[in-house]
């Protein structure tokens, strides 16, 4: 008996400890690494986050722009960072998808990192140029079809997320199409209204403006379910491409090894942030749709499944950056 009571104690004594953690943080600024330009869908949520965990918290959440070599600047950065949850990295799909498609990024998203929460789910949405004669993605596959490696697509640039998307379209349907990539969604966008590519995926924020003005003929949205900015398009799924998914998400990680009930205290708060029907109004109305994972374990989780979705689709498909 003598030697269980101490136990008992030692294992109070942690419990307490824990508590006294979680409750006594933030004790000071947090900082939220974004590794892209400012101005992204990333950044802006991000910035919405911040503001309002900074009300909450009663601590100054800086939010730090740090772009750079597909994201590697930030995220490694992130990676090297005390395990305190005071340095938390903002990460698109590119955290999960670089991995697959460089030999040394400089980072390991499943042993580097630990996941806090989504942010949000941004879908993509299939776009031509209205002088090609489809519309509809079956139409767009049985051309593809009938001339293969002819129909031109426009991405950001190599391992990005509308490259993707449209090799997972091809692999799904065994399509061959022309990937024409360049510096930026802007100027594949520019050169797809002008006729010089035929078609490309973008994220529905910033293709509004020109489908609504038939710059653009829009197919069907990348998601599981249709987005509420156009309820009107189906998503690839219903066009005849079943299980097809994917979507653009956002959210939080932090370095590997920091306390899950700190992680814990921040899901929890972003959560609330997101469920505030004013902010979830605003940010429909730009297609994004904000969104909190169940807990840090749930998104964990999530980033692990990304992770190997595309590390198979860039084995299948060949898709390598180096």
């Amino acid at each position: 008996m003598q030697t269980i009571v101490p136990t008992v104690a030692a294992l109070a004594a942690l419990a307490c400890a824990a508590g006294a953690h979680a409750q006594a943080y933030p004790a000071k600024p947090i900082r939220i690494i974004v590794p892209l330009a400012a101005g992204g869908n990333v950044d802006i949520v991000a910035r919405l986050v911040g503001q309002h965990m900074a009300e909450t918290f009663g601590q100054q959440v800086i939010v730090d722009n740090r772009p750079g070599a597909s994201s590697l600047v930030g995220t490694q950065l992130v990676a090297k960072s005390p395990a305190d949850g005071y340095t938390l990295l903002a990460m698109a799909n590119t955290f999960a998808m670089v991995p697959s498609i460089i030999s040394n990024p400089g980072y390991d998203p499943l042993k580097d990192f630990t996941g806090v929460t989504l942010t949000c789910l941004v879908p993509q949405v299939v776009i031509v140029n209205p002088s090609l004669p489809v519309r509809s993605i079956k139409e767009l596959i049985a051309l593809a079809k009938a001339r293969p490696g002819q129909i031109t697509y426009g991405t950001s640039g190599a391992g990005g997320t509308g490259h993707m998307a449209t090799e997972l379209l091809a692999n799904q349907t065994g399509v061959k199409l022309l990937h024409i990539p360049y510096k930026g969604n802007a100027p594949a966008l520019i050169d797809l209204v002008g006729g010089q590519i035929s078609m490309m995926f973008d994220q529905i924020s910033t293709s509004e403006q020109y489908i609504k003005g038939g710059k653009v003929r829009a197919l069907a949205v990348s998601s599981a379910t249709r987005s509420s900015l156009f309820p009107e398009l189906p998503t690839i799924a219903e066009s005849g491409v079943p299980g097809y998914e994917d979507v653009t998400f956002n959210g939080l990680m932090a370095p590997a090894g920091t306390p899950r009930e700190v992680r814990v205290r921040i899901q929890e708060e972003v959560a609330r942030i997101v469920r505030i029907p004013a902010l979830r109004d605003r940010y429909a109305e730009r297609g994004i749709e904000l969104k909190a994972s169940a807990s840090p374990d749930e998104f964990t989780a999530y980033v692990k499944a990304e992770f190997d979705k595309k590390a198979k689709l860039a084995r299948e498909a060949n898709i390598r950056l180096d």
